[in-house]
């Protein structure tokens, strides 16, 4: 009897361990491992050079559904994006926006800049030492070397064991070989004049591969080559200021800008293929060869995330010329808008709908044409950088008893020559802070910085936290000036930019594709934001600079 009970209560025992084992399994299978990352096939990034947040509004009537409408809509738009450093121009743009830092530790301080130790100008990816390939000029002799720091596409590259790829395209050199990083496996721009070809540097390769030399030898090129006309009905751009009018400028052989452009009668005064630039064709052209490389490269073919970074330049070169509020800038959205669909409907066909992810911002907006402003009644202008000069080296004279102690002034910066300072017996702080004094009395100086104050302070808002952030301590110059918000030193013709004020600053930000949510914020983010966010999607290392912190809001 004793042997039954036991026997009864040891398959009770077995039976409760067995439901609980049971039921335990259960809850297990139920639990899901945590996604730690999102595996697009391939990521897209997009740099519209001189693109101003506005052009998404602005515009927002003529776009179809298929380009900037479908990264509103079905993406995220981050609404208050800027620059958080100065200058704003394009090298250190594509350069912020890869490394997800600013140029006080990438060291992309402009497109050129003063090099303290040699004494001389030096270009953002000028590199000698490399020789060009796809023609016989000096325009491939191009390398990332004065970038300081990794960007998203090295991490990207070092995380896959080198198997993923990353292919940079940009009618601009600098538009290519900075966001392609120290480890792409190419990245290739437009050489102008009388080629009209896709080059890229010996960095890289040693001869461009099959399918850009038959890129190169087909008519896609040639197509181009023709009048530009609106895309629509010019009398329905009412969003522009009048077609004809003094604040924009002219293709040399024209007596006015206005539509129709005549490109094959303007083309022997105008550089030839370098015309195409400062037409919508060139972003055309840039969609072109970018959606060459994706078959050519088989991009986005596997489960190895690859990376296709392009900037659309030509934005820049019509915004120069003809200025934000002109009908040509108008027209070269709207083409660009088709040129996305033609692009997105690409990478549906291709990587599969869903299988890819997309960023989308600028390196830089742009400021309305002062003389425009003015005219409408709004503080603006331009400083005479002359009469400046006059008037500083008068002082300098007097006040030192030599010019020689300003070595250069570029960027609205001014570098001293330390060892003179020191055989006058004073210190570089006392010299800075002198001559800063002096030229905040100058008309149309807003504000003067000295590079001790860079040094001893840390800001965290305005003016001075958009200096320090593009203040390199090796680099850049001993004197920071800010003109009077409006005001510009540039031809009274067209748009520019470069300056820490708002107009410069705003930029678009969109994410679009795998792993990004639907929605906007108005909360601000910076530039650098950008690289951390799109590493955080991937569950990679942040590039090695990174000042920026992910947008929690875009990420699914």
């Amino acid at each position: 009897m004793r042997n039954k009970s036991l026997s009864l209560f040891s398959t009770g025992i077995l039976t409760l361990l067995l439901v609980n084992f049971s039921f335990a399994q259960k809850n297990s299978n139920d639990i899901k491992e945590p996604s730690l990352r999102t595996t697009p096939k391939l990521v897209v990034g997009i740099v519209v050079d001189q693109m101003r947040y506005d052009y998404i509004t602005r515009f927002w009537n003529h776009y179809g559904d298929d380009g900037f409408k479908r990264l509103v809509n079905e993406g995220f738009n981050c609404k208050n994006n800027h620059f958080n450093y100065a200058p704003t121009s394009t090298g250190p743009g594509h350069t912020s926006v890869y490394t997800g830092t600013t140029p006080a530790t990438h060291g992309i301080i402009g497109n050129d800049w003063y090099d303290k130790d040699s004494g001389q100008s030096v270009y953002c990816t000028s590199d000698d030492t490399y020789s060009s390939v796809g023609t016989a000029s000096d325009a491939g002799k191009m390398s990332p070397h004065r970038m300081n720091v990794t960007t998203i596409t090295d991490q990207l590259r070092l995380h896959t064991q080198m198997r993923g790829k990353t292919i940079a395209v940009a009618l601009k050199d600098r538009g290519a070989v900075l966001p392609g990083g120290h480890t792409a496996n190419a990245a290739y721009w437009f050489h102008g004049e009388d080629e009209g070809k896709w080059i890229t540097s010996s960095y890289y390769m040693t001869q461009l591969p099959k399918w850009v030399q038959d890129f190169n030898s087909s008519n896609k090129i040639e197509q181009y080559k023709k009048p530009w006309t609106t895309l629509k009905d010019i009398n329905t751009y009412l969003e522009s200021g009048l077609d004809n009018n003094t604040y924009e400028g002219l293709f040399t052989g024209e007596t006015m800008p206005t539509f129709p452009h005549d490109l094959p009668k303007l083309w022997e005064a105008n550089g030839k293929y370098d015309l195409l630039k400062a037409t919508p064709y060139g972003n055309s052209l840039t969609t072109d060869f970018a959606l060459a490389a994706l078959d050519g490269e088989n991009l986005g073919s596997d489960m190895t995330t690859d990376f296709l970074a392009i900037s659309f330049s030509s934005t820049d070169y019509v915004g120069h010329k003809y200025g934000v509020n002109a009908k040509e800038v108008q027209d070269v959205y709207l083409r660009l808008d088709e040129d996305l669909a033609r692009l997105f409907k690409a990478l549906d066909k291709k990587v599969g709908d869903d299988e890819y992810t997309v960023f989308l911002t600028a390196d830089h907006a742009a400021i309305n044409v002062p003389a425009y402003l003015s005219d409408q009644k709004i503080p603006a202008g331009y400083f005479e950088a002359e009469d400046m000069n006059t008037k500083f080296t008068e002082f300098l004279n007097y006040r030192f008893g030599t010019t020689d102690i300003v070595k250069n002034n570029s960027n609205y910066q001014l570098f001293l020559d330390h060892k003179i300072i020191q055989n006058l017996d004073m210190e570089v702080a006392d010299v800075q802070e002198i001559l800063a004094k002096e030229l905040l009395t100058y008309e149309h100086i807003d504000r003067v910085y000295t590079a001790y104050q860079m040094w001893q302070n840390e800001y965290t808002e305005g003016i001075p936290y958009i200096l320090q952030n593009g203040y390199n301590q090796k680099r850049s110059g001993d004197i920071l000036l800010v003109l009077q918000p409006g005001f510009i030193t540039y031809p009274k013709t067209g748009s520019t930019h470069g300056s820490p004020q708002i107009y410069d600053t705003h930029a678009p930000l969109l994410f679009y594709g795998k792993g990004i949510k639907k929605g906007s914020t108005v909360e601000r983010t910076e530039i650098p934001d950008i690289a951390p966010t799109i590493s955080s999607l991937l569950g990679i290392a942040f590039p090695n600079g990174t000042t920026g912190k992910p947008i929690a809001k875009v990420l699914e």
